[in-house]
Formats: structure tokens, C-alpha cells, sequence
């Protein structure tokens, strides 16, 4: 009896060693798993940040819209600067163009009419301004007192003073569309368009009742 105690307890002592060794192994394969894994992910690259998509602030863009084009450079429409710069340019030409010849008539009508109230002056005398509008041919004597030739220079002077007023108000739009259009561009940045533009038709068929006949027709319809 005290033999065959013995030998279970030496038999059950060795099956603990065994189940011990065979934990002990399964914890440093799972350690070793581990710190494989962890190594494999320390080695992986760091993802770039995350870009936000662009959206423009409308109030942002016309504050820069004050100055012409950095509102359509602010909303990435780089084509539209040409039409922009263009425009003003255009304008400003039209403007000093026009006043300068404006200024020339002006000037011209000025001197022409003291020219001939002022008898004193001889020939000699008299205003560039005025005589430059002749040809080279033309004696200027023949023109002091012609009213035509000084309503020709005083027409001239109100068409060309018409002209540029109305330059600069074409230019006042333009410099206001580019501001218009900054703003909208801004508002509607991220507004969706799409190119789904279809029709449709089909034959329908109504069918007869007690109050109308069969009628035949077309179903269309229009998506977008």
C-alpha cells in the first residue's frame, strides 16, 4: 500500500513537470510572437498626415477680392486672372485714352472762343491747341470765326468727356463682377455638378373608362 502511494505521487509529481515545461514554452512562443509582431509594426513607414480638402471661405475671398485677382487666386481659378487683369487694363486704356483727347478739345474750344473775342491778338498770337485741328493746308484765319468748326471741337469735347465717364463706370463693373465672382466661387466651390444629363421617352397608353376614351401619347421626361 504504502509502495503504490508512493509511486502515484511520484508518477503525478512528474506530470506536473512536464504540464510546468510545456506552459513555461508556450509563454515564450507567445512572447517571442509578440514583440515579432510589435517589432514588424515599428518598422512599418508613418502614414503622411491627412490633407484636408480645400474649401474657401466666401467672406476670406472678398476681402482679397478688394484687390483685383487675389480672390480668384485664393479660389485656385487661375484662368480667370487674364479675363480679370484684362479687363482693367482694357478699361484704364479707354480711360486715359479718352480724356486725353477729351483735354485736347477741350482746350482747343477754350482758346478758339478767346481767340475771337480778343481782337487785339494778331495771328501770330493765337492758341496751338486750336489750329492743330487743321490741316496743314487750312489758314487759320478762315477758322476763327467759323461756328461750325467751333461746334466740331465743342461736339468733340462733350463726345470724348461722354466716352470716358463712361469708361471709368465700365470699369467700376468689372472691378465689382471680379469680387461678384470671387464670392460665388467661393460659395459654391463644393457644389455638385453632375454630368448625368439624360431624356427619356417611352409610348404610354391610357385606357378607356366611362367618362373618357382611350387615348395613346408619349411619356418624356428630362433628368438632371
Amino acid at each position: 500500500m504504502c509502495l503504490s502511494v508512493w509511486s502515484y505521487a511520484q508518477d503525478n509529481n512528474k506530470e506536473m513537470q512536464v504540464i510546468a515545461v510545456d506552459s513555461s514554452r508556450m509563454e515564450t512562443a507567445a512572447d517571442s510572437t509578440v514583440r515579432s509582431v510589435v517589432q514588424q509594426a515599428d518598422s512599418l513607414p508613418y502614414p503622411n498626415s491627412i490633407e484636408m480638402a480645400f474649401k474657401p471661405d466666401p467672406k476670406k475671398a472678398v476681402l482679397l477680392a478688394l484687390v483685383p485677382g487675389l480672390g480668384q487666386i485664393y479660389n485656385r481659378k487661375f484662368w480667370k486672372l487674364p479675363i480679370v487683369y484684362g479687363g482693367l487694363m482694357g478699361c484704364v486704356y479707354a480711360i486715359t485714352w479718352n480724356n486725353k483727347t477729351y483735354q485736347d478739345y477741350s482746350q482747343a474750344y477754350f482758346d478758339i472762343i478767346n481767340d475771337s473775342m480778343d481782337t487785339s491778338l494778331t495771328p501770330d498770337e493765337w492758341h496751338d491747341s486750336w489750329q492743330n485741328f487743321l490741316s496743314s493746308s487750312a489758314n487759320p484765319e478762315d477758322y476763327i470765326n467759323n461756328d461750325q468748326f467751333q461746334q466740331l471741337l465743342q461736339r468733340g469735347k462733350d463726345r470724348y468727356r461722354r466716352y470716358r465717364d463712361l469708361s471709368i463706370i465700365i470699369m467700376v463693373g468689372v472691378y465689382a463682377l471680379s469680387i461678384i465672382d470671387a464670392y460665388v466661387d467661393a460659395q459654391l466651390f463644393d457644389f455638385d455638378i453632375t454630368p448625368d444629363l439624360s431624356m427619356h421617352w417611352s409610348p404610354t397608353v391610357t385606357p378607356r373608362t366611362a367618362y373618357s376614351e382611350r387615348m395613346y401619347g408619349v411619356n418624356w421626361s428630362l433628368k438632371f
